[in-house]
């Protein structure tokens, strides 16, 4: 109920923000926009004219992480703020989120977050992605799996929901990595060892066949992935293995973006 209050305050703040037009950008970087009793940070592209609508892209921080570190993390905003690519980077209470079950407050937020950032700035309704790493991916495929009919793509890190879940939506595509040798959240093997099973439930859902070896590729060299990608009847799913542990591979971002936008694939 309370994000339902939030989001009709932003719609009745909607005529103000058209008259401030969208270069209205008095909460930015580490400076959090206020969303009722909670808050998130924006970092924009640093060439942006203020008039150009822009893709965007809600990365939920890992645990105990908020959203100031986001916007300076040179592998997250590091990559958007070159690729004209909004950052939107919400903070989850105690510097958590709740992702175990359905029907959490923090879907509701990040969807509040979502329409108040509209109401801020000129946003691409077709290129919005949702990202996080760790808890983050986590909280990333909740919302998703909840309220995700209108997200583009799916950037997960490190971190998933149970493969048996029952998810209401789906975004057009998802993305995940993960490090076989990931020692603070496991790498998922499936039931008899199948290096897949991180993106069993989004195959299911959209209807997958057999995937497709898209053989190896690196942003740096000491650090390789293996992708296999399906293109499926309902949506396209992509997963990147790589023998590290748990963190946000340098470039992973950045590559799944360029990919997404149709840009060169650059570093960083």
């Amino acid at each position: 109920m309370k994000y339902l209050i939030a989001l009709l305050g932003a719609l009745l703040w909607a005529n103000t923000a058209t008259a401030i037009g969208p270069w209205n950008r008095e909460c930015e970087g580490e400076t959090p926009c206020l969303l009722g009793d909670r808050s998130y940070h924006v970092r924009a592209p640093d060439d942006w004219d203020g008039v150009t609508p822009l893709p965007v892209m809600l990365h939920f921080h890992g645990w105990q992480r908020q959203g100031t570190l986001i916007v300076q993390h040179q592998r997250i905003s590091g990559a958007t703020h070159r690729r004209g690519v909004l950052l939107v980077a919400p903070n989850g209470l105690g510097r958590s989120w709740d992702f175990w079950h359905a029907g959490t407050d923090d879907v509701g937020f990040a969807r509040a977050v979502l329409q108040d950032v509209k109401e801020r700035y000129p946003v691409l309704a077709d290129q919005v992605f949702v990202s996080g790493y760790s808890w983050g991916s986590n909280m990333a495929w909740r919302f998703v799996c909840e309220d995700g009919a209108d997200v583009a793509a799916l950037l997960a890190i490190s971190g998933t929901l149970s493969q048996t879940e029952d998810c209401a939506t789906a975004p057009r595509e998802v993305r995940q990595v993960y490090g076989l040798n990931d020692q603070v959240l496991d790498y998922p093997y499936g039931p008899n060892g199948e290096l897949d099973y991180p993106v069993y439930l989004w195959r299911e859902k959209f209807g997958c066949d057999t995937g497709a070896p898209q053989g190896l590729w690196n942003a740096r060299d000491f650090l390789t992935f293996e992708r296999t990608t399906w293109d499926c009847s309902g949506g396209r799913v992509s997963l990147d293995i790589h023998p590290g542990g748990h963190f946000i591979p340098h470039g992973w971002i950045a590559r799944q973006l360029d990919e997404l936008l149709g840009l060169p694939n650059s570093y960083p």
